[in-house]
């Protein structure tokens, strides 16, 4: 299973990422929340530290318009994802090069669509 960071975790049931978080651990696949809240998500403490460590991650799926990724950029970097996944909305040339220079694969897609399809 694929060690997920969802990041701009929220506890409110109505978001995409709350949603993202219940079908990702639905699945079997281990989801470390990350965002502004202190909060909790399906049981989950959201991490609100951009200094906490996250080791052997796969995906960091995006929650973040873009207007407000500049400051993860570092944070999504460190944590050598092998890939990042561009919900709709989150599409950021910027840090898909950034990305990309980083040797992480990068895709426009949905986590939601890819788990309901098996393609996750």
């Amino acid at each position: 299973m694929k060690k997920t960071v969802v990041l701009g975790a929220s506890d409110n049931p109505s978001r995409y990422s709350y949603k993202a978080i219940n079908r990702l651990k639905q699945h079997g696949h281990e989801v470390v929340p990350v965002g502004i809240k202190n909060a909790t998500v399906e049981g989950l403490q959201i991490i609100t530290d951009k200094t906490q460590k996250v080791d052997n991650v796969d995906t960091v799926t995006l929650y973040v318009g873009p207007q407000n990724q500049p400051v993860w950029y570092d944070y999504i970097i460190n944590l050598k994802p092998k890939r990042i996944i561009f919900n709709p909305g989150t599409e950021n040339q910027e840090l898909e090069q950034l990305a990309e220079d980083n040797g992480i694969e990068t895709m426009h897609h949905c986590t939601l669509v890819m788990l309901a399809s098996s393609t996750y």
